[in-house]
């Protein structure tokens, strides 16, 4: 991995019970990155080794062009003396120190005189200079976030890591959380790695994605890449869409899953083919005209979003179709009905897989 004009570069190898995780990284200065993954892929204990609390197997990590940790060649730089700054997804506020105290606590680790008025400082940034007096269980969650990121960000790293920094806080604030975040965020320098399960804070808060499941990075890139181009089953879901794999030749993909598709565009070797479940009709009926894929299907799942109703249709394929829910009426689609579905073939999105 070349590593001119990174920031950041490293070769995460560790293992911690049943996970393996066996990744790479790389970030420019001012960049924010999004790794988001399913439950147990790995994300927060990439933070963690990033923060010198996980020691690697393998692996290197540098940070500015300084070795952090490198197992092989026996270094490790403590925790308390990397420029790496870390809001946990609990926030971890110490209950027997004020606000102020709190946001303070890692100057005074490091040493830095005027440890108070620097701390005084980031609350005001943050807007919380009027509760610099108080206990954090006297906080409300957003609150209590705002104060975790002022401690983190006090100490002026160089990467600063935030594990599902939202996740804890009531839905009714989260969405006005994200924007004082997101203006946060846009305002530090460095380098910012946020994990979340949540495609949309994903979005809203970072520059480029990375996917991680089972401790292997399946998928990096700008959201617009990676919602256009999905490569993983959870990538798919994410956007919502359907996703196929399979081994085109022409414009024939025969299916790993079974069944085949035909695609207007002309592709050859494994490839990925999607499908947004709009472009997905339903029929009570096998369909008149000149659709290119038209399967017999059963309806096994009828779930509404918003003004949408998504239905799993299963059988030669497996794929779901969204109709309004006056469609639903009129087909009388209910859980267990056979219907025809048709998707045509300038519908499909071929790509190498």
């Amino acid at each position: 991995m070349v590593g001119i004009g990174m920031s950041l570069l490293a070769q995460v190898r560790l293992t911690r019970g049943s996970l393996v995780l066996d990744l790479e990284v790389a970030a420019h200065e001012g960049e924010v990155v999004a790794v988001l993954g399913p439950n147990g892929a790995g994300k927060t204990s990439l933070l963690r080794a990033l923060a010198g609390l996980l020691p690697l197997t393998e692996g290197r990590i540098t940070l500015d062009g300084m070795v952090l940790e490198d197992p092989g060649a026996t270094i490790f730089v403590p925790p308390e003396q990397r420029r790496v700054g870390m809001v946990f997804q609990d926030y971890l506020l110490f209950p027997h120190l004020s606000v102020l105290e709190n946001v303070a606590f890692g100057l005074r680790s490091r040493g830095v005189r005027a440890a108070t008025t620097r701390a005084r400082g980031w609350l005001e940034r943050v807007g919380l200079a009027d509760l610099a007096d108080v206990r954090p269980t006297a906080l409300s969650g957003g609150q209590a976030q705002r104060v975790a990121l002022a401690r983190a960000l006090a100490t002026e790293p160089r990467l600063l890591l935030l594990d599902e920094p939202l996740s804890a806080l009531d839905v009714t604030i989260r969405a006005d959380t994200r924007r004082d975040l997101r203006r946060h965020l846009a305002n530090v320098s460095g380098i910012r790695l946020v994990v979340t399960h949540d495609p949309l804070e994903a979005m809203a808060l970072a520059d480029r994605l990375m996917v991680i499941e089972g401790g292997r990075l399946v998928q990096s890139g700008r959201a617009a890449e990676v919602t256009a181009r999905p490569r993983s089953r959870y990538v798919a879901d994410l956007v919502g869409v359907n996703l196929f794999r399979g081994r085109a030749k022409g414009t024939e993909v025969e299916l790993e899953t079974g069944g085949a598709l035909t695609v207007a565009d002309q592709a050859h070797g494994d490839v990925f083919a999607v499908i947004h479940p709009r472009a997905v009709a339903v029929f009570r009926q096998r369909p008149d005209g000149t659709p290119r894929n038209v399967w017999p299907l059963r309806a096994v799942d009828i779930d509404l979003h918003g003004d949408r109703v998504r239905v799993r249709l299963m059988g030669t394929v497996t794929i779901v179709a969204e109709v309004t829910p006056a469609a639903l009426a009129d087909l009388g689609l209910a859980e267990g009905r056979k219907v025809w579905a048709a998707v045509k073939a300038t519908e499909i999105s071929v790509y190498p897989a």
